[in-house]
């Protein structure tokens, strides 16, 4: 498996397991509600993940093996993760947390010193068991009972 910044090329693929993500993997979260669902997933198409590929600001990066991608990840300079999906086939498979290593270190590189993110029900103990910690009490979003406003500290800065 190899991480790599994501093109304009991968858009229709990361964008098929963006939403194949959410609507399987996700069921914390939407609890099958076609409204919530249809709530989160509006903003997930492939034009808006090619424009997410921009490399302007933000990083959109893919976990590939065999051609197949297992994994997309988006971070802002600052810091922010802005996703962390897997495909249903490769769930369990140490795909996320090596992305979110990828996605951190994509960060740092950029300047960031800490991490943020809203996590899901779902993905709510993967953050906790990777070094972050809650900021705050769970917010809801697209319908959702919890999103949790998670942080984590990636370096120091120097003195």
């Amino acid at each position: 498996m190899i991480i790599r910044q994501a093109t304009p090329g991968d858009a229709t693929e990361a964008c098929e397991l963006l939403r194949a993500s959410i609507s399987e993997l996700c069921f914390a979260d939407h609890r099958r509600n076609p409204d919530i669902l249809d709530r989160w997933l509006l903003s997930k198409t492939p034009e808006n993940v090619a424009a997410w590929a921009d490399n302007i600001g933000r990083s959109l990066l893919v976990a590939v093996e065999d051609d197949v991608v297992l994994a997309v990840g988006g971070v802002t300079d600052r810091g922010e993760i802005t996703l962390n999906y897997v495909s249903p086939k490769a769930r369990f498979g140490g795909v996320s947390s090596a992305l979110l290593k990828a996605l951190e270190e994509r960060a740092m590189a950029r300047g960031a010193v800490r991490a943020t993110l809203l996590s899901t029900d779902t993905a709510h103990r993967f953050y906790l068991s990777h070094g972050y910690q809650d900021t705050g009490p769970p917010q809801g979003k697209f319908g959702m009972a919890a999103s949790y406003p998670m942080a984590k500290t990636l370096a120091t800065p120097e003195s």
